[in-house]
């Protein structure tokens, strides 16, 4: 099965490589890229697959810069749109908590919006000196939809709280102390030390981790229903719009 925003590389005992690939973009995130990302999860160790443990990172400087702009603004006012696109989300990044095999996140560089989202989807979470974390939403008029429903149980609510009311973007050493990932490396090793922590998790029994994955992550959807309304309801304001109009603009110039 081929995808045009991930490339896929299989190493030995198991482990699969999963790299965003679209550098040009800062791995920003659009409807193909949701669509892929579900549909990959779901095939995972399932019907012969061979995988017993999963490496995210991204191409280029960023992990990824969250949802594509040019997204937002198709989807700015018309809340009717925006209530599957934002299921969408939501069933992307589940299928990465349900998926059945362990994901390692190798977060390499900027991980913005529903890049830092992404990160707490991840069951193990490791990040490069160089990476840096936020939730930018509130520059454009949204709220993390995903992240305030997952933040209070990874980082806790008042983490959760100080990152997406300020948006502050926060380093690697802070991330690794409040939670958002568990080691950081160097630039140049973060993918031989994520690629060695998936080797140590597929060394392990198969039907042990995927059990004790599925357990830990019981329950993960609780207020996804709410989240979903709240925020389609702020794609609809003035605000947002604006917002986005005005990213698109300076971007232009």
């Amino acid at each position: 099965m081929s995808y045009e925003r991930f490339a896929l590389d299989r190493r030995p005992d198991g482990v699969l490589v999963v790299t965003m690939a679209r550098p040009e973009k800062l791995n920003a995130m659009d409807q193909q890229w949701f669509a892929e990302l579900t549909r990959l999860m779901r095939g995972l160790g399932k019907d012969g697959d061979t995988t017993r443990a999963v490496v995210l990172t991204g191409s280029g400087r960023a992990f990824s810069a969250g949802g594509d702009i040019d997204m937002f603004h198709d989807l700015a006012g018309d809340v009717h749109r925006v209530r599957p696109h934002l299921m969408r989300v939501y069933e992307a990044f589940a299928s990465v908590e349900r998926c059945a095999v362990p994901v390692v996140a190798a977060v390499n560089g900027l991980a913005f919006g529903g890049g830092t989202e992404l990160t707490l989807a991840c069951d193990i979470a490791l990040a490069a000196e160089s990476a840096t974390f936020s939730f930018k939403e509130a520059s454009v008029g949204l709220m993390p939809g995903y992240g305030i429903v997952r933040g209070p149980d990874v980082i806790g609510r008042a983490w959760t709280r100080h990152l997406a009311l300020t948006g502050r973007t926060v380093d690697a050493a802070l991330a690794e102390r409040i939670g958002i990932v568990h080691e950081v490396h160097p630039d140049d090793g973060l993918l031989d030390a994520a690629v060695a922590v998936a080797t140590e998790i597929a060394a392990n029994s198969p039907l042990a981790v995927q059990v004790g994955k599925a357990f830990l992550n019981r329950g993960s959807e609780v207020g996804f229903p709410e989240s979903v309304e709240a925020v389609a309801l702020l794609f609809g304001t003035p605000e947002h719009r604006e917002a986005v109009a005005a990213f698109r603009g300076r971007r232009g110039r």
